[in-house]
């Protein structure tokens, strides 16, 4: 049995998808962000960079517990453990490889940034125009850079992998992110053909009940959530005018 730490986000995603493609036995562990789960010292032992997913598989490396954080080696570990999505053979494992980090250094950094600055900076004081402009142009590439590689092969690495379960949530709120997906025909006809995968849509409901994507979070939670209030932020941008 895997335990899953687990919030209804993208990179949540990633993991409750992976676990049910492979038909892994787990049981989710709610991480509630806005009250600060991920800063309980149980949970730090298990992700000391304070963030879910993370997991504990009790029938780990040789039949020992073992945890895992980051969403990455998570997907790598499953695939190790399931033999599953994560190919054997080195060019195809060299490509997944190159498509998962794709999606672990661009996509999904510049996803969460353009969220950020499209869906909560407008609470903040400051004009955000730039920071959100530079954000949403970085994610038009990304999306360019998929839609041409989708047009050569079915998937991003050949075959459905964990780079495809990886990427596929920082794409499915492209309406959050005041994206119009048409514009790119190839994404459209990946991500319409996962979001009809089985175990893809299981995945994608876990916790479902949880998710209000930031709906009525307090300026405690947004604290906890950013490092910052609103109110610390005009506080902050005062005492520099001041400095000025």
């Amino acid at each position: 049995m895997i335990d899953l730490y687990y919030a209804p986000t993208p990179n949540g995603w990633k993991i409750s998808i992976m676990l049910e493609e492979c038909g892994l036995p787990y049981t989710v562990i709610p991480v509630n962000l806005g009250k600060g789960d991920q800063f309980k010292p149980d949970f730090l032992k298990i992700s000391p960079n304070n963030r879910m997913p993370a997991i504990v598989d009790h029938d780990g490396i040789d039949g020992l517990p073992v945890s895992v954080f980051e969403s990455g080696a998570i997907l790598m570990y499953l695939g190790e453990k399931s033999g599953k999505f994560f190919s054997q053979e080195p060019r195809n494992r060299v490509k997944i490889l190159e498509w998962l980090f794709w999606q672990i250094g661009g996509l999904g950094p510049m996803a969460g940034q353009v969220s950020h600055f499209v869906n909560y900076a407008p609470n903040f004081p400051g004009d955000h125009s730039y920071s959100e402009k530079r954000y949403k142009d970085e994610y038009d590439r990304l999306l360019g850079i998929m839609n041409n590689i989708l047009s050569e092969r079915e998937y991003l690495a050949g075959d459905y992998s964990i780079a495809d379960m990886a990427s596929f949530p920082w794409v499915t709120a492209y309406k959050r992110y005041e994206v119009d997906l048409d514009r790119f025909q190839n994404v459209r006809r990946w991500f319409d053909e996962l979001k009809n995968r089985p175990a893809v849509r299981r995945g994608m409901d876990v916790g479902k009940e949880a998710r209000n994507f930031g709906k009525g979070m307090t300026k405690e939670s947004l604290k906890t959530m950013f490092g910052q209030t609103a109110d610390s932020i005009k506080k902050q941008t005062k005492e520099k005018k001041e400095e000025s």
